[in-house]
Parts: C-alpha cells; sequence; structure tokens
C-alpha cells in the first residue's frame, strides 16, 4: 500500500468509521484524483457517493453534485454533515434567507460539496458563481436521465452536455446504478466525457431474494406476507395512484402503519408521508414508480410488486432499494395475467413508436415472471451479465423449483396450430387468435378468415385459454416460436420448432405458478449479522430517540449494520466501539458513551451470547456511501 492510499484510508475511517473500500471504489477514487473523466455503473447499494465524496476531502476547491432529487440532496448532506463534512445543496425547497445563508458560505469557501438540482445549475448567475468557487469535480448522479433510451428520461439533464465547454479543465464523473450498454454510451457522449475510466460493476445483489407469487386476493396476500415480518420497513410498488392509495389504506386499517405516495398527492403531503417512512414512523410506503429514486434509506428489508412492472430495467431499479445496507432484502412481485392485460391496455394510448419499445420491454417482464429458471441469472443476462453458477441459492426457482410436465402433445398442438394458420391464410397471427383456434372458439374473426375448418381447430379444448397462453409464451421463450415486435405481435414457428414436430421431440414445460396458502417464509441469504436481538431491539429504541432530537432519519445516526454488529461483539470501550462499521471520529465522540452504557445496562441483566467465528473484527458496512 502506497502513501497515497494509505491516506485515503485513513481519511475514510476518520470521516465515515469505514476500514476498506467497496468494489472499483478504490480504482474510481484513484483515477478521480488523478483528473480523469470518470464513468460509473455501480448497483444500488454499491457505494457511488463515496467515490466523490472521498476525493472531495482529499483536494481543496468544491465538489458538485448534480442530482435530479431533492430528498437525496437532503439526506446526503444530513449524512455528511453528522460525519463532520462541510457540504449543502442548493434546491428549490429553500426559503429564500436560507438560499441567501447557502450562497454566502459558498462564496466564503466554507463547503467541500454542494448538491445541486440541473435546473438550478444552468441558470446563467449561477454557472458565473461556480467559475469564481473553485470547482474541481462536477458528478453527475443518476446520470441515465440525460439519455431518451433510460428508463427515467429527464429533459432538464440534456442541459448538461454544456458544461463541458464552460468548465473546460475541471473533470467529470458519470454515475448510475442501472444502464444498458446503449445508454451508457449515451451518457459518454451527451456529457462529452474526453476518454473516461469506465467501471462497470456486477449487477448482482447477494443479499437479495427474489420470488414470483401468483396473484390471488393480493391485499390478503400482503397483508399475511408483513404480518410475518412486523418490525420490517419496505415499499410496495402499484401501478395507479387509486391502487396506492387503496392499499395504503386497507393496511391502516389493519393495525399496520402505511402511507401511499405518487405525483397526484399535494407536495406538502408527499414530502411529509416521505418523511414519515424515512423516519420509521410509517413502516410501508404505499407508491407508484414516482416513489424511490434517490430515497437513501438503507434498512427497506423489502420491496413488494403489487402489480406488474413496465420493464426489467425499472423493475431492477425498484427492487435494489431493498437491503442497500448489505443485510438481507426481499423482491417479491405478484403476478397475473390479468396485469399484463391491463398493461396492453396502457401501451395502445401511447405513439406507434413508444409502442413498438413498450410492448417489447413487456414481453421481457413477462418472460422473467414466468419463467421457472433462475431469476438471479435472468435479471443478470438483461444487463449482459453471466451468472456463473447453476443455482443462485436466493430465488424461488433455484430454492423450490417449479414441477414440470411433459409438454409434448400440447406444444404439437401449438406449433401446428400456428403453422396451418400461416399456410392457409399467408399472414401470421398473435398468440389470442392461435388460442381461440385451439380451444374452438366461435367469432367472426375466425369465421371471415375460414379457421373454423383448420385441422387444428377445437383440438385444444383440454386446456383453458389462460393455460394455453402460459404453454404459446413458454413456446416463445425456450424458441420454438418467433415473436414479431409491434402491435399484433405475430407467431411463427422457428426452425428449432419445426424441428421439433418433425423429430417428435419430447418438451418439458414448467407448471403454472400456484397461489401459496400464506406468506412466504423468508429466505437465509447472504449480509445476515447474527446477534442479541434484544439488544439490537434497545439500541434501535435508543437510536431513533437520538434521532428524533436531531431531527434525522434513524439511519443518520447509526445504520442496522452497525447496531447488529454492537449487538453482536458487545463493545465495552472506546477503542472496541471505534471498530464498528461507520463509527468516525465525530459518531465516536458525539454518541460512543450513550450506546456503551446502553449496551453495559444490557449486560447487568443479560448473558453475553455467543456467535460463531466471534474475534471482533466487524467488517466495512455496506450503506451506499
Amino acid at each position: 500500500m502506497d502513501a497515497a492510499e494509505k491516506s485515503w484510508l485513513e481519511m475514510l475511517k476518520r470521516c465515515f468509521g469505514f476500514t476498506s473500500f467497496r468494489p472499483l471504489q478504490r480504482e474510481i477514487i484513484a483515477d478521480t484524483l488523478g483528473g480523469r473523466d470518470v464513468f460509473a455503473l455501480l448497483p444500488t447499494g454499491g457505494g457511488k457517493s463515496l467515490c466523490f465524496q472521498l476525493p472531495a476531502l482529499l483536494r481543496p476547491g468544491l465538489t458538485v453534485v448534480v442530482s435530479p432529487l431533492i430528498a437525496l440532496m437532503k439526506d446526503q448532506v444530513d449524512a455528511l454533515q453528522a460525519a463532520g463534512v462541510g457540504a449543502t445543496f442548493l434546491n428549490s425547497s429553500l426559503a429564500a434567507a436560507a438560499a441567501r445563508q447557502r450562497l454566502r458560505g459558498l462564496h466564503q469557501h466554507e463547503y467541500r460539496l454542494l448538491y445541486v438540482a440541473p435546473e438550478r445549475l444552468m441558470l446563467s448567475g449561477f454557472l458565473e458563481d461556480l467559475q469564481r468557487w473553485n470547482v474541481n469535480l462536477i458528478a453527475v448522479d443518476e446520470a441515465h436521465c440525460i439519455s431518451e433510451w433510460g428508463h427515467d428520461f429527464r429533459p432538464e439533464y440534456r442541459q448538461l452536455s454544456e458544461l463541458r465547454g464552460l468548465f473546460p479543465n475541471v473533470p467529470m464523473m458519470a454515475l448510475t446504478a442501472t444502464a444498458t450498454e446503449r445508454v451508457r454510451a449515451d451518457i459518454v457522449k451527451l456529457l462529452q466525457l474526453r476518454q473516461p475510466a469506465c467501471f462497470v460493476a456486477s449487477f448482482n445483489r447477494p443479499n437479495l431474494t427474489y420470488r414470483v407469487l401468483a396473484k390471488a386476493k393480493p391485499t390478503a396476500q400482503v397483508l399475511a406476507f408483513l404480518r410475518g415480518r412486523p418490525r420490517d420497513s419496505g415499499i410496495i410498488y402499484c401501478q395507479s395512484r387509486k391502487g396506492a392509495e387503496g392499499l395504503a389504506q386497507a393496511l391502516a386499517q389493519n393495525g399496520i402503519p402505511a402511507k401511499p405516495y405518487h405525483a397526484g398527492l399535494a407536495a406538502g403531503e408527499r414530502n411529509e408521508n416521505q418523511e414519515l417512512f424515512l423516519r420509521d414512523e410509517a413502516r410501508v410506503m404505499c407508491a407508484t414508480i414516482a416513489f424511490g429514486m434517490g430515497i437513501n434509506k438503507p434498512n427497506v428489508r423489502f420491496v413488494l410488486h403489487y402489480d406488474l412492472p413496465k420493464n426489467i430495467e425499472g423493475y431492477y431499479q425498484e427492487t435494489g432499494r431493498a437491503g442497500r445496507d448489505g443485510l438481507p432484502g426481499e423482491c417479491v412481485l405478484l403476478f397475473s395475467a390479468g396485469d399484463v392485460v391491463k398493461q396492453q391496455r396502457f401501451i395502445e394510448e401511447k405513439s406507434p413508436e413508444e409502442q413498438l419499445l413498450a410492448r417489447a420491454q413487456l414481453r421481457q417482464i413477462v418472460q422473467y415472471a414466468e419463467s421457472g429458471g433462475c431469476r438471479r441469472a435472468e435479471l443478470l443476462r438483461y444487463f449482459g451479465e453471466i451468472f456463473p453458477s447453476d443455482n443462485c441459492g436466493g430465488c424461488d426457482n433455484c430454492l423450490s423449483p417449479r414441477a414440470t410436465f411433459d409438454g409434448t402433445l400440447a406444444a404439437q398442438k401449438l406449433l401446428s396450430c400456428v403453422f396451418r394458420i400461416r399456410q392457409r391464410s399467408r399472414f401470421g397471427t398473435g398468440l389470442n387468435h392461435v388460442v381461440e383456434v385451439l380451444t374452438g372458439a366461435e367469432t367472426d374473426r375466425i369465421r371471415s378468415w375460414g379457421h373454423e375448418r383448420l385441422s387444428t381447430y377445437g383440438i385444444g379444448r383440454e386446456h383453458s385459454r389462460g393455460e394455453w397462453q402460459a404453454i404459446g409464451r413458454e413456446l416463445i421463450r425456450l424458441g420454438y416460436l418467433r415473436q414479431a415486435p409491434g402491435k399484433f405481435s405475430t407467431l411463427e414457428v422457428s426452425e428449432e420448432g419445426f424441428a421439433a414436430l418433425r423429430e417428435r421431440k419430447k418438451i418439458v414445460l414448467t407448471a403454472p405458478m400456484a397461489a401459496p396458502p400464506s406468506a412466504p417464509e423468508k429466505m437465509p441469504r447472504a449480509g445476515a449479522i447474527g446477534c442479541d436481538e434484544e439488544l439490537f431491539e434497545r439500541l434501535r429504541r435508543l437510536r431513533k430517540a437520538l434521532a428524533d432530537e436531531r431531527l434525522v432519519p434513524a439511519y443518520i445516526v447509526f445504520s442496522d449494520v452497525a447496531l447488529r454488529q454492537m449487538a453482536r461483539y458487545y463493545p465495552t470501550g472506546e477503542e472496541e466501539f471505534s471498530r464498528i462499521s461507520g463509527v468516525g471520529e465525530k459518531k465516536l465522540r458525539e454518541f460512543g458513551a450513550v450506546f456503551l452504557a446502553e449496551i453495559a445496562a444490557h449486560l447487568q441483566t443479560h448473558p453475553r451470547q455467543i456467535f460463531a467465528d466471534d474475534s471482533f473484527q466487524p467488517r466495512r458496512g455496506h450503506i451506499d456511501s
């Protein structure tokens, strides 16, 4: 270890309380301090923020962080100030007097980091001020917002393309948690990054479990899930505003502190509900996709999708809000064919160009939901990453594989029907029409096209339409059928499908999901920290009281990782306490004595528990710092 890296680690421990870097952080920090432009794609919880926060403390000048998220700005500034770092933000939430005071501080070089929204940053007067403030780095967070191909495109981000010309000698950093190769190239091009050092971490979140459940009486399913996790905090995503409000009301009526969040609420109510969630007053947030990006709450223990997401990229981003602290998180999706139909109706309201992309994205998320394969591998494959194992040990399909059945006869019937339709009519049809022919439906379209005279008409009455739909989608997924893009998504038999028909190849299909009778059990997962649970709860109550006094969320005081380490290792003095993850110099001074006293009081009436591998070597925390 050279002298430079040693000084970085000393600053890391002194300010943030960590003793080592997360994957790629050291390399990103080295290139940033070397003056290079940087593109960094790190998953949620991967430590993006530290990549610009630590360099801001290691050299003179001001680091400017561009963010579209008011809540995130306040959250990160609160955390930095709690660690003794000079940081501030400027956005529309500030009163005029408060904004003027912060501007004075900036002119007097009181801050090392400034968080600012893109529309505020690009005001001409503000840009002139920036050029006088000795800016040493411009970090663009949520950088995928600049690309029209990203899942959260924001037009105001396009103005940031002017920054390179205005600050030609200031290095730039672009950071995001989710971006396909196309979006990554777009970010580099539009921000005019110059030969950037590019870092792409694994998209795998080993501490998260993934599960898809058949949707049946969904409110009852959600209640059973929550009652099985009485202390856990989480987010439930709903497709509509009405759905979010209705579910929050139903949960509250059943004694679960839940609040709604969507763009239709008044700004004051939205902010209040978000604050209640961040401060653990509301245990559950029932939200549309308007909620979540930039929410820095590390102890979200579950993300449940009440309705089908629009695409895999959004689903990955939303599930990534669970387990940001590295402790186990659950990701559950309730799936029904009815939700697919709803999404198709919404797509029909879009422009023709938008429909093409939206239909392709919908097919991908439906394939994910219905697949009998490893869900982790499916997600990673979408982002171009291959999972190296046949069994991830952390999804429903790997831990409890779904039953399979000999679907050869059903597959032959469906493939033959697709072929006969195209042979007779000289054009293909969508899956819905194929299923109507198989089940012997009597429709105007079947009669007008003469499809009631096909040899395959009515040969599939042993299965329901829903079952045939599922079989058809699996044959598409397995490559026996090809589906054209576009509104009608016409089908044709692939070469592999014709080979299966000729050779009478055995085709194994996956049985449909069955709705569980009760809430699923928690899956064992990476990141768990065994500890004295009674002491952990006692420390949680103390943390909450201290946070409430300071009007900040509890995790600003200490993370759950830190509390679990305290409740595992029982530190008795400042030296041991300082080795807990997240305990820097300021937090040791401010909170050390009161937490040590609480641990000592607990040990007076409770025996010390012994855990496997109990040498006192607390690991580095996993908060997205």
